[in-house]
């Protein structure tokens, strides 16, 4: 168990550090905050980064029996669940701007001004809101006052206590993965059928925003099977509490930690005028003499 801790350490960290270096990349060009796809980039960094270091404060308790009164624990769930949805309703936030922008793109600059973004990004967290709200209203509403003023472990399970809350909560997780999966499957039809009729440039520029919104699918996958995690780990515990704790390791790793670095993956480096900032964010250019630094001008891919 301890070896697992200090390997959750070390990868936390790896994942924070590059977190910070594209966050401070972001703030280091002004196109970059006035442009809406980096803003909702952003925000699934701050989102992940916030998730990181909240789940990893709660390994840590957890591995020393560290307890904390109820309503503390609460607060924290609420940050949890909330960001847990921010990741995956700002990537498919994305996959409609992506959309926008190959499909619509007279209309690009109206409907994806940062005036809009910042519409958007209330709209995002809105939406989050509303499982973490749906859980704590059955939880409030079948827990004694008394149990507020407790101190226990903190974990995520002490919100549904019953089987029926269980089932309702997978209920509401299923439906915002279908409505993300139907307008990201939607966007990328629409794209295919632009991407057909291209040629040239736009051919291959509507063919990266293909790449793109697939990306997104993917990252996607990977948040919805972390939703299901709870549910396969507590149909586990009943068999098996050996296998149950080392499925619940390889899920947090797997489904948990690794999704969180699929985003510098896919912007940080994919992306060439952020790839390029972020070189000169991380060697200050004294490395990069000989190739100047991108302008606005520059191309980037979609």
């Amino acid at each position: 168990m301890y070896e697992r801790v200090i390997i959750v350490q070390l990868l936390v960290l790896i994942f924070l550090f590059i977190n910070l270096l594209l966050i401070v990349t972001f703030f280091s060009k002004a196109y970059f905050y006035t442009t809406m796809r980096y803003i909702l980039f952003v925000v699934t960094l701050l989102s992940d980064s916030l998730i990181l270091i909240m789940s990893d404060i709660l390994l840590i308790l957890n591995y020393f029996r560290f307890t904390m009164q109820i309503g503390l624990c609460v607060m924290v769930y609420i940050f949890l669940v909330l960001y847990t949805f921010v990741t995956p309703v700002t990537l498919t936030a994305m996959t409609l701007e992506r959309y926008v922008a190959i499909c619509m793109p007279l209309r690009h600059g109206e409907l994806c001004s940062t005036h809009s973004t910042l519409h958007c990004v209330l709209i995002i967290h809105g939406l989050s809101s509303v499982p973490v709200t749906v859980i704590l209203s059955m939880f409030f509403a079948s827990a004694p006052h008394s149990l507020y003023a407790q101190y226990r472990i903190c974990s995520m399970d002490l919100f549904v206590p019953l089987r029926w809350q269980d089932h309702f909560k997978l209920v509401v997780y299923q439906c915002y993965f279908l409505v993300m999966s139907v307008t990201i499957i939607f966007s990328y039809t629409e794209i295919m059928k632009v991407a057909k009729a291209a040629s040239g440039e736009n051919k291959k520029s509507t063919k990266k925003g293909l790449l793109t919104v697939l990306l997104h699918g993917f990252q996607l996958l990977l948040c919805f099977i972390q939703l299901w995690c709870p549910f396969i780990e507590t149909a586990l515990l009943l068999i098996d509490f050996k296998l149950f704790d080392y499925v619940r390791y390889f899920n947090y790793i797997m489904f948990y930690l690794a999704p969180k670095c699929l985003s510098p993956v896919i912007y940080g480096l994919r992306d060439e005028k952020f790839f390029l900032a972020l070189k000169h964010s991380a060697f200050f250019g004294l490395y990069y003499v000989k190739k100047p630094y991108c302008s606005d001008q520059c191309e980037f891919p979609l």
